[in-house]
């Protein structure tokens, strides 16, 4: 076998192999981060990030920007990774993209933006969310940060209400283009999901505090404990302000409707990582918000919610927790690296499982749960095999608590104070999806209060497009 030598020795084999094979990031061992909630990923040194980026193609058509939906010059980043000009990579991210922190750890890029990339036919596609993590941690580390260029004051005022992606996006947007931006939200801190949704180990509370900051910093006003619907009316906001963005998620958890859900043990995924994240429940008694903790824990659902609630239950001390879920892995809506974290950490799965009735002990506390066995059929409306339930497969499973994760509908408090606004059977509020525009002349929304629960990505992207719309309608009118 002859090895092929370049002209500075560089074994051009090995060279060929790393390219196709990335970077991996370090993460704490599963069985010390069971037990904590300190960030899993541990991200990339400088050394890694430059080796990972080196990688990339430079394509010259780089079809990895059109699985971003925020439009991020994907090549432009990260060829400034790979030649040590980190200052000019977080600039061109921020170019696109206000949360590059938050969208470096939590979104699927696996999904969108790598799917696409060239070197993922004959390998690993680039790291692009681990390296747009690194730019962001960056940054982070240096004793200021440089603010982008505002233009003129146009004198036009607009209401953003909700914190979350969407909402951030669009207060972010619209600020550097000159109007006046304050952003309203329901609950005493900001940030929406990323902040009550997403556990402390995989997106910390630190990351969302610095993005709200940069956006106040820019010039945004934050006015929290404001329910728009209760505090105000939607159609009183509308005299002050020129426009308005509906960003405020999809809050109403949904339940499985069966006997016994009613019993104490049985938690929303919204209730139980509200009070741990939000709430900082899992730093009890230095904070005021306990969480009993349970010995037997069931999650019922595949999604990322889910595996958040599995994981969470581990590092409060559950001695076993279970994914409880009807389908098969095959179907598991949940990113790859979270089901892969969950099962290391020690999550058992039950697939092709269907919860039937909760039940409880003489002081209403759930004991067990009584659930049958799925076979899957024909594909459904989601393209997924339908689950059927075997009949005479009924079994028991002594559990102590369950976590229902199988999903979220829009908080319904404008809708059903605001009849104006035109909505769907599921409480998502109806817009033009080229402009985000509502039936409500003057108002725009966003994100899961339109698609349901969905990605802070594609939250964000829904944001972008509400912003460029909201910005033409503010430079026409008078």
């Amino acid at each position: 076998m002859f090895i092929i030598l370049d002209v500075e020795g560089t074994n051009m084999a090995e060279t060929k192999s790393a390219r196709f094979e990335r970077v991996e990031m370090p993460k704490q061992p599963p069985y010390i981060r069971r037990r904590n909630f300190n960030e899993v990923a541990l991200g990339y040194t400088p050394e890694l990030a430059v080796r990972e980026a080196k990688r990339c193609l430079d394509c010259k058509k780089p079809v990895c920007i059109e699985g971003c939906p925020v439009e991020i010059d994907i090549p432009g980043f990260i060829r400034c990774i790979a030649a040590e000009d980190y200052s000019g990579s977080i600039k061109i991210l921020k170019e696109k993209n206000c949360l590059p922190a938050v969208c470096g750890r939590v979104c699927p890029q696996e999904e969108q933006c790598e799917i696409k990339c060239i070197l993922g036919k004959k390998g690993t596609p680039v790291a692009i969310g681990r390296l747009e993590r690194f730019a962001a941690e960056w940054e982070a580390a240096q004793p200021t940060m440089d603010l982008p260029e505002i233009k003129s004051p146009t004198g036009k005022r607009v209401l953003v209400i909700g914190s979350g992606p969407a909402g951030i996006t669009v207060a972010g947007d619209l600020i550097l283009a000159g109007h006046t931006v304050t952003m309203v939200e329901a609950l005493h801190e900001p940030g929406g999901v990323l902040t009550y949704g997403i556990p402390e180990f995989r997106l910390p509370g630190r990351v969302v505090s610095r993005e709200i900051n940069y956006l106040q910093q820019l010039g945004v006003k934050l006015i929290c404990n404001f329910v728009v619907g209760k505090t105000r009316s939607l159609a009183k906001i509308l005299q002050e302000y020129d426009a308005v963005f509906l960003g405020t998620g999809a809050g109403l958890p949904w339940f499985m409707e069966i006997p016994g859900e009613n019993l104490n043990g049985v938690y929303s995924a919204n209730e139980y990582l509200t009070r741990v994240n939000l709430m900082r429940g899992f730093e009890y008694p230095k904070t005021y918000t306990p969480v009993k903790r349970h010995k037997r824990v069931a999650v019922v659902g595949g999604g990322n919610v889910a595996m958040d609630c599995a994981r969470t239950a581990l590092r409060l001390g559950a001695e076993e927790v279970f994914i409880v879920y009807r389908r098969s892995q095959q179907e598991l809506p949940a990113r790859l690296e979270e089901f892969e974290n969950a099962e290391e950490e020690g999550v058992i799965f039950h697939f092709l499982t269907l919860p039937e009735k909760l039940i409880g002990d003489e002081n209403g506390w759930l004991k067990e749960i009584e659930c049958s066995r799925m076979e899957l059929g024909e594909p459904d409306q989601s393209g997924r095999r339908r689950p059927i339930r075997i009949d005479g497969s009924e079994f028991i499973m002594p559990m102590d608590a369950c976590i229902v994760a199988i999903g979220n509908s829009p908080n319904p408090i404008i809708p059903q104070t605001t009849p104006e606004l035109e909505v769907l059977k599921k409480g998502t509020i109806v817009v033009d999806e080229s402009t985000g525009r509502t039936s409500m002349d003057r108002v725009w929304a966003g994100g899961d209060i339109v698609t349901g629960a969905a990605t802070v990505i594609l939250a964000m992207g829904a944001g972008r497009i509400a912003a460029r719309s909201m910005h033409e309608y503010l430079s026409n009118s008078r």
